[in-house]
């Protein structure tokens, strides 16, 4: 097993970095982003509705399916 830095080699000192700089730092990441506009956003809430109703009836029927397994098995005792 092959390792890149030798056990006894210590790691380089971390510099810690002042609150305006991390606001700086922040504020260039954010301005980075690419951010959806309104109308991906509405087309995405619309589609994540529909597969959460359909992905619960999916669940529902499956869960009815196993109860009543279930309850056929308990039957038979």
């Amino acid at each position: 097993m092959a390792e890149d830095t030798p056990k006894d080699a210590k790691a380089p000192a971390k510099t810690r970095t002042s609150p305006g700089e991390f606001v700086r730092q922040v504020r260039s990441e954010t301005s980075k982003v690419v951010w959806p506009t309104r109308e991906e956003t509405i087309r995405t809430a619309i589609f994540v509705f529909i597969m959460v109703v359909i992905l619960s009836l999916f669940f529902l029927g499956v869960d009815s399916l196993f109860g009543w397994v279930v309850r056929q098995l308990l039957g038979l005792l």
